[in-house]
């Protein structure tokens, strides 16, 4: 009925630039499309005319790239703002070569461009328990880092000593070694989760990981990306596609959703209004359902806010909107 998350949407200026840039990362362009400012206000709840294009990545069903170029933006969006905010999203991609996107994050830096970026942060995924014998014992884990530009809020990882065969394809072809997008995250404030629940209970998604906590004095990537203070801490659930597995982390499919989730005691902005359709920069994310009827009728009954009706979206596929209990905003497409 619902797969992993299918479009990143991403309000651009350029529209040409933008796909100049995904290509670094393997992607191409698959179809083009626009809207009256009429329709955009209909699905997107946007009154601006808009013109957009998918990027698709090799054979990928999901983790695609929208890049939509609104003739009257709402505003800049997050633009260079710190992660630590309510309406953030983020895109997080796969790399085999995350030291060449760090070389031209310094270029682009030295040059002047707007850019904030991290050291690639060594950080273990899977069996954080294990003891290693340094210089003797494989390494088994990630190199992580964050990438913000004035579009883009992206979390690039290398692995190293271990795969998962459905979480990510590289493009082998591409300048930055890069496959899909394979996750996305957001921020919410909710100590009671009766908010992230919608996303098990009315989307159908699988809850794979649940209150694993990020703590400042244990994550230097955590503590970075997301401006933890000494004692402070935020909670990860994450929710995947139903075909993927809660327990075998060797079945894990990419397309996944991850809520970090700050205590309602932490000091996290809100920042709804710049970071949804018509805003420049990543404002929206997609899934695909199988029944789009029934998920329509199952989204009205929840506490979902503002549900529009099933209409053609720019690409000619039926679709709606809604914003979920958590404050962001949604569109799903028929598959």
């Amino acid at each position: 009925m619902i797969t992993g998350i299918y479009d990143v949407c991403i309000g651009v200026s350029d529209i040409d630039s933008a796909i100049a840039y995904w290509q670094q990362f393997g992607y191409s362009v698959d179809q083009t499309g626009s809207l009256s400012a009429e329709s955009a206000q209909r699905l997107y709840q946007s009154n601006s005319a808009l013109h957009s294009v998918r990027l698709t990545h090799q054979t990928a069903d999901h983790g695609l790239i929208r890049l939509m170029q609104w003739e009257h933006p709402r505003n800049e969006g997050l633009g260079l703002a710190s992660m630590r905010v309510r309406g953030n999203r983020w895109a997080t991609t796969m790399t085999a070569d995350v030291l060449t996107i760090l070389n031209q994050a310094e270029e682009a830096d030295r040059a002047g461009f707007p850019i904030r970026y991290t050291m690639p942060y060594w950080e273990i995924i899977y069996n954080k328990d294990r003891k290693m014998r340094p210089f003797l014992d494989d390494t088994i884990g990630v190199r992580e880092a964050l990438l913000l530009q004035p579009l883009t809020r992206q979390v690039l990882f290398q692995r190293f000593g271990y795969s998962v065969p459905n979480y990510g394809q590289i493009n082998e072809q591409s300048a930055f070694k890069a496959s899909q997008v394979t996750h996305m995250g957001m921020i919410v404030q909710d100590d009671s989760k009766e908010t992230i629940q919608f996303y098990e209970d009315v989307l159908g998604l699988l809850r794979v990981r649940d209150d694993v906590e990020t703590f400042y004095e244990f994550s230097e990537a955590g503590r970075v990306f997301f401006d933890l203070q000494p004692g402070e801490k935020f909670i990860v659930t994450a929710f995947d596609d139903p075909r993927s597995s809660a327990t075998d982390w060797q079945a894990a499919r990419s397309g996944r959703l991850y809520i970090v989730r700050f205590p309602e005691a932490s000091v996290v902005p809100e920042q709804f209004e710049k970071a949804q359709p018509g805003c420049l920069g990543m404002s929206l994310y997609t899934y695909r359902v199988g029944e789009v009827e029934e998920y329509r009728d199952r989204i009205q009954a929840s506490s979902a806010r503002n549900v529009t009706e099933i209409c053609l979206d720019e690409f000619g596929d039926r679709s709606f909107s809604f914003t979920a209990p958590d404050g962001y905003f949604w569109t799903l497409i028929e598959s």
